[in-house]
């Protein structure tokens, strides 16, 4: 169990060392400066997403996932974030879609930047790891399926929450009163 433990970090630790700087800053930049955000991503990639509009709302930003009821239109000065390990999937094509028409501003998160929906994106952030699409063959995580980028997904999206609130001036207890009291 602790040697799988070891491979599995050190796995996670190699994708993020891997992710560009200047991709990572591009993103903090659009997150930093976009008046509303909304967030979609698919399986476990989506519930990543979750996480990550959870963390922005806590910074005080106006997020939201889409299809939730709550969830306000998207237009000029907005950005909508997606997840789209593989490189592509329908619904993030077709939403990717609907954001641009209205003006709004797309960031794809990948672990394919040659996929469709980069080619749709305004931004690209590439996270180098294996997903459920390149799961098989002698590079294999140890981790099964998609669980490496998954995984490296949500502490990159820690690490950008991180950078956001230092971009805006966020303090830890601005965010921690932004947290619910209904639990």
């Amino acid at each position: 169990m602790l040697q799988l433990h070891r491979q599995a970090t050190e796995e996670i630790s190699a994708c993020l060392a891997n992710v560009a700087p200047g991709d990572f800053e591009a993103a903090v930049e659009r997150i930093a400066t976009a008046r509303r955000i909304a967030l979609y991503g698919v399986g476990r990639e989506g519930l990543q997403i979750k996480g990550l509009a959870m963390r922005l709302f806590h910074l005080g930003l106006a997020a939201a996932v889409v299809g939730d009821m709550t969830t306000p239109p998207i237009g000029p000065g907005d950005l909508l974030i997606v997840s789209a390990g593989p490189g592509d999937f329908s619904t993030i094509a077709a939403l990717m879609g609907v954001a641009s028409e209205a003006g709004a501003k797309t960031l794809l998160v990948t672990a394919e930047p040659s996929g469709g929906a980069a080619a749709r994106a305004d931004t690209v952030l590439t996270v180098p790891a294996q997903t459920m699409a390149s799961d098989q063959g002698a590079s294999a995580s140890v981790l099964p399926m998609g669980s490496l980028y998954e995984g490296a997904l949500y502490v990159l999206f820690e690490l950008i929450v991180l950078a956001v609130r230092d971009r805006i001036g966020i303090t830890p207890a601005a965010m921690r009163a932004n947290h619910t009291n209904l639990e």
